[in-house]
């Protein structure tokens, strides 16, 4: 999805990560520009920006996203010499924020030997080196990235001698120079503030994607008995068939590989259907309930049924299911791993990892070992692991004594199971495992990207998660990697999406999801 550059919606450069800027590098017409143009006149702060522009960054954008040096386009980009200190003092660090801080600075130091960083750099002359994260303006054009080494006098209103403040001061000082400057900052204060004093202030859009319109791995259409019939009589139905029944349902996107199309009769509303378009071909195949229990569980709307149909097709490989608490999402996720795993051996192993994220105040470091430690972040995964393996979930034909947690410590000591933060997974190889990331929501892009980077050869992965329940501070629904994967991964092959709605743990959670 194309992601701004960001001159927030007026007019402008379209480029993301991976992709090469449309011809001509503009992604509006001239009507639209125009219209967007009087609404933002009427308001007064909006304008649409022409030209090379002058983008003031702040820490935490490289923080977020070492690669942002190189995604401004044939704009230039000033970085404040407070940033630098603020990266020298973060570097230590052994978590993201520390190796986010020192690839930042291994870009500084290879760009400062091209060239004068005070001067400024022009890093498109030297491209290969950035790789694909780099994004080009209109005919390959290319900007500079600039250290400010100056300490400004600043305005009146920033009173405290903060690095916020004086990396403000530098928008500030560029500005009343006559320079058209947007400050970009991940920090809400910040934006305040800098907007407050006049400066153009925007987010790092880089990587955003809408999250009120994100993909939901559904369609619903209106249809004919017919149509549904013939779709299930014959195993399969023409695309051919179904675009006219999208355009009278007022859908204008055509349906993508692995998407779900519900089926609504227009004379029955109690005669439905359930497809999903295969992969690679021009047809929606039928969908139906499994005959017989995932590991104990069955489907109890159609979203779960689709999402047991993604995950049980070994030819997908990538999963992501979304949706808020109580929609089942990690439940069907586990069960089908272990139906994958320990009943169908199709698998090696079943990897379940979360990211080591609290909710609220932290309690602070945990007794034991590694795998004692792990208890409290992973009790959500023994919850699901033991309802599974109770005789309330899955039968496992035989007379066992052994109770529930006995049972799934000893698929844990033969290494069928294992449970894992995902702090070492850097460096690894997972090949022949059926792998879950729970709680995705708390990881940045860049983590995702790592992560299924680590996938071998035969392992399939799901990643689930709540955007709307997002513990990082650092990100929010439009940011985090679990909304940016759905985006970015849709119509892919060997991927496929759902979005669950309706919470099925119980009564009382359902009227909580609704009303609090």
């Amino acid at each position: 999805m194309p992601i701004r550059d960001p001159r927030d919606e007026d007019g402008s450069v379209a480029f993301e990560s991976g992709d090469a800027p449309p011809p001509g590098g503009t992604t509006m017409s001239g009507e639209k520009k125009t219209a967007r143009a009087a609404v933002r006149g009427k308001a007064g702060r909006r304008r649409v920006a022409t030209g090379v522009r002058t983008f003031v960054i702040d820490t935490n954008v490289v923080l977020h996203n070492p690669a942002a040096l190189f995604v401004f386009a044939e704009h230039n980009l000033v970085i404040p010499f407070a940033v630098i200190e603020e990266l020298d003092k973060m570097k230590r660090k052994d978590d993201d924020l520390g190796r986010n801080a020192r690839e930042c600075i291994r870009h500084l130091d290879w760009l400062r030997n091209k060239g004068s960083l005070t001067e400024g750099v022009n890093w498109g002359e030297h491209s290969p080196r950035v790789g694909a994260a780099a994004k080009l303006g209109p005919e390959g054009k290319t900007g500079t990235v600039r250290i400010d080494v100056e300490e400004y006098e600043r305005p009146a209103a920033l009173v405290e001698e903060s690095p916020d403040n004086r990396i403000i001061a530098v928008a500030w000082h560029l500005k009343c120079r006559g320079s058209d400057v947007t400050f970009v900052s991940k920090d809400l204060a910040a934006r305040i503030k800098s907007d407050s004093l006049g400066i153009h202030t925007e987010d790092f859009e880089n990587q955003k994607v809408d999250a009120d319109r994100l993909y939901t791995g559904c369609v619903t259409v209106e249809s004919p008995r017919s149509v549904i019939d013939e779709m299930y009589r014959d195993r399969m139905l023409a695309m051919g068939k179904l675009r006219p029944l999208l355009a009278e349902s007022g859908h204008d996107d055509e349906v993508i590989a692995n998407q779900f199309v519900y089926f609504r009769d227009k004379d029955d509303a109690g005669h439905t259907g359930l497809g999903r378009r295969l992969a690679d071909t021009d047809h929606v195949i039928p969908v139906t309930n499994l005959r017989k229990p995932v590991f104990g569980i069955i489907a109890r709307n159609s979203q779960q049924t689709m999402a047991l149909d993604l995950l049980m097709d070994d030819e997908i490989k990538f999963v992501t299911l979304l949706g808020s608490a109580g929609t089942g999402k990690t439940l069907v996720a586990i069960a089908a791993g272990m139906a994958k795993v320990f009943s169908e051996e199709r698998y090696e192993k079943l990897l379940v990892a979360r990211p080591i994220m609290p909710l609220g105040r932290d309690i602070g470091y945990l007794p034991g070992d590694k795998d004692e430690k792990l208890t409290a972040w992973m009790q959500p995964i023994f919850d699901n692991l033991t309802y599974l393996m109770s005789t309330r979930g899955a039968n496992s034909g035989h007379a066992d004594s052994h109770t529930a947690e006995q049972r799934i410590q000893k698929l844990m000591a033969d290494g069928k199971l294992v449970l894992e933060p995902l702090t070492y997974i850097r460096g690894r190889s997972i090949p022949h495992q059926f792998m879950i990331v729970d709680e995705a929501q708390n990881l940045t892009p860049h983590e995702v990207k790592t992560i299924v980077s680590r996938v071998g050869e035969g392992t399939k992965l799901i990643l689930t998660g709540d955007i709307q329940q997002i513990d990082n501070p650092y990100l929010d629904s439009s940011s985090n990697g679990l909304s940016y994967a759905v985006e970015r991964m849709k119509g892919v092959a060997l991927a496929g999406h759902v979005t669950l709605s309706k919470s099925e743990r119980s009564e009382l959670a359902s009227i909580a999801a609704a009303r609090l």
